[in-house]
């Protein structure tokens, strides 16, 4: 299975707007040499999913001063479009 994301860049040297796509590929092992090499050549980012983890959780607020009901009121809100009086 693929996901993909839209990402829009403006270019350094110019005003265009280059329109790229996030992509997952799951491909073997045995092939991820070729496949490093090949988007290594075309200019393109790999990285792995344990990477896109890191990433994610480095830019995750880590002191967030919410509590456990004020977290789940919010999950509530969202899931059923209102919010429950837990008094």
């Amino acid at each position: 299975m693929a996901m993909a994301t839209m990402v829009r860049e403006k270019s350094r040297n110019s005003n265009t707007v280059m329109m790229r796509e996030r992509i997952f590929v799951d491909i073997p092992q045995s092939d991820m040499m070729f496949f490093k090499l090949f988007a290594d050549k075309m200019g393109w980012p790999v990285s792995n999913r344990q990477a896109l983890w890191e990433e994610y959780m480095r830019s995750s607020p880590q002191n967030v001063d919410l509590t456990e009901e004020e977290i789940m009121e919010e999950v509530r809100a969202v899931r059923y479009g209102k919010v429950q009086d837990n008094c």
